[in-house]
């Protein structure tokens, strides 16, 4: 073998470690080795897209920046910096950070500036903290000890107004396909998509909506154009002139990846971050309703051409039971299904299961719950939408000292997990747990305080044996007398990659 076929080779270990791409055929003298799983290796590069928090002069935004500690390859620290975008319309005509128009006909590229966060270490938080109407999306990415499981959460409170409440959203990895069940163009609804592009390039992108009936028809959702580096609202009501309480709506690219999530905003409920459902499947968990939940609405579509009939079940502190008269969902092929589960709680977390109904066939679909807590005045909307196990390690950032409850759920075999409690932002040192999650139920717990604490800290979750685990996170914050939540699903940081070796040992190869 030449020494341009170990090159070859070595080049596509090092873009294994950095995609994920695990496919390796070694140039021969006309032969061809086939790859062998030789180990798994932490990712050198992640990318993170944080969506525009203004909402009004009101919106105070945190953001909390964090890697685990031990995932690294053991180089370079490398860095992890998240950096301003550009505003645009949902035309492409940009904006400054004050709504004004930009007049870009020299062609130049924006200034990045200075890193609104900049993560230092492994296993420590970053925090930022940004104010007003005007606070612009984020792009960011990390490399080296820094890429493996980097997360950020953004958490913005709006005290008053038609916008207000708690609103939090685990940053965005880029991608091309999105589905949001549980979105609306109901009159009492604003609902707006953020669309975020991370790359030195346009990218294009497609917005359908799909109600109780079908697809809403619309011309302006095709052909989105997303700058290099940009972030484009849409509001999802200026995209169909019919009204329904139940949306889903599907964001795909044509050209270039994007960043997608949806804002929602009720004059009764307030507001909130709407993150993506896990890929299309036939069993879907959405972990963590709160004990205190006084409406719950489940929200599913089947984006296929075969209906979906699945039983619904609550996965509670001591076993799954299906809720009286609401066992069964059936979902038409490409149209939106609701079901309000009001109270399905009854004052105990618990998590719903959905499956393939006995003797149907397994359907992809996919779902969300609008959560509803508090009454009258004082209500307050969050969201779940289905996510996948935290398989090896999963983890969600800005804890505070009092206002978390983890959720663990286990919809098969028992299982145990770790729990860390990091380091805080500004002091203090990590707290180990580990949790036993009987098979067919969900452990709400408050997580673990880091000694010492100072600032915010991050929760880790790690599977050590047993079946799946699906988890979320839920946030509270008293405010005038409103408890304002959000929900922050976890699943698997996918800090490794499987890196495939050759099928012979290269070191005694002849140049």
């Amino acid at each position: 073998m030449k020494s341009t076929s170990l090159s070859l080779i070595a080049g596509a270990v090092a873009l294994a470690a950095v995609t994920g791409f695990a496919a390796l055929t070694a140039p021969g003298d006309g032969d061809t080795a086939e790859a062998k799983t030789a180990a798994r290796l932490p990712v050198e590069r992640s990318s993170l897209l944080c969506p525009a928090p203004g909402l009004s002069e009101l919106a105070e935004t945190t953001y909390t920046s964090f890697t685990p500690a031990g995932g690294g390859s053991g180089g370079e620290a490398g860095t992890a910096e998240l950096q301003k975008a550009t505003a645009t319309t949902a035309d492409g005509e940009k904006k400054d950070e004050k709504g004004k128009k930009k007049d870009d006909k020299g062609g130049k590229k924006a200034d990045p500036g200075k890193p609104v966060v900049s993560l230092k270490e492994p296993g420590k938080p970053a925090t930022a903290e940004e104010s007003g109407a005007d606070t612009p999306a984020l792009v960011g990415t990390a490399t080296g000890r820094l890429a493996p499981g980097w997360t950020t959460q953004q958490t913005t409170m709006v005290e008053a107004g038609s916008a207000r409440g708690l609103l939090g959203v685990s940053c965005t990895v880029p991608d091309t396909d999105f589905w949001f069940p549980a979105a609306s163009t109901a009159k009492s609804r604003e609902d707006y998509v953020h669309l975020t592009n991370p790359d030195d390039t346009a990218a294009v992108a497609d917005i359908e909506l799909y109600g109780p009936d079908g697809s809403l028809k619309s011309d302006v959702g095709e052909g989105i154009t997303v700058p290099a580096r940009s972030s484009v609202p849409v509001l999802i009501s200026t995209l169909t002139s019919e009204v329904t309480e139940d949306v889903t709506v599907h964001v795909t690219t044509r050209t270039g990846r994007v960043g997608a999530v949806i804002r929602t905003a009720d004059e009764k409920t307030g507001s909130d971050w709407l993150a993506a459902s896990t890929t299309p499947t036939g069993t879907l968990v959405l972990p963590g309703i709160p004990a205190d939940a006084t409406s719950v609405r489940l929200v599913a579509f089947a984006p296929g051409d075969a209906d979906a009939d699945l039983t619904v079940k609550l996965m509670g502190k001591t076993g799954s039971f299906s809720p009286v008269g609401q066992d069964q969902l059936h979902v038409k092929s490409r149209m939106t299904a609701g079901v309000d589960l009001k109270d399905i709680t009854k004052g105990e977390a618990g998590s719903l299961l959905l499956t393939p109904a006995k003797g149907k066939k397994d359907t992809p679909v996919v779902a969300a719950l609008r959560v509803v807590r508090g009454t009258g005045d004082k209500q307050e909307v969050g969201y779940i939408p289905a996510t996948g196990p935290v398989g090896a390690r999963a983890t969600v950032a800005d804890n505070r000292d009092k206002g978390s409850v983890l959720s663990l759920a286990a919809p098969g075999a028992t299982a145990t997990v770790k729990v860390t409690a990091s380091a805080g932002s500004g002091g203090g040192e990590q707290t180990v747990k580990k949790y036993t999650v009987k098979g067919g139920t969900t452990l709400a717990v408050t997580p673990p305080v880091p000694s010492g604490l100072k600032g915010g800290y991050a929760l880790t979750v790690e599977t050590e044996s047993g079946g799946p685990v699906h988890a979320s996170r839920t946030l509270t914050v008293t405010q005038g007398g409103i408890q304002m939540f959000t929900v922050q699903t976890l699943s698997d940081d996918n800090g490794t990659v499987e890196v495939p070796a050759a099928e012979q040992d290269l070191s005694v190869l002849d140049d």
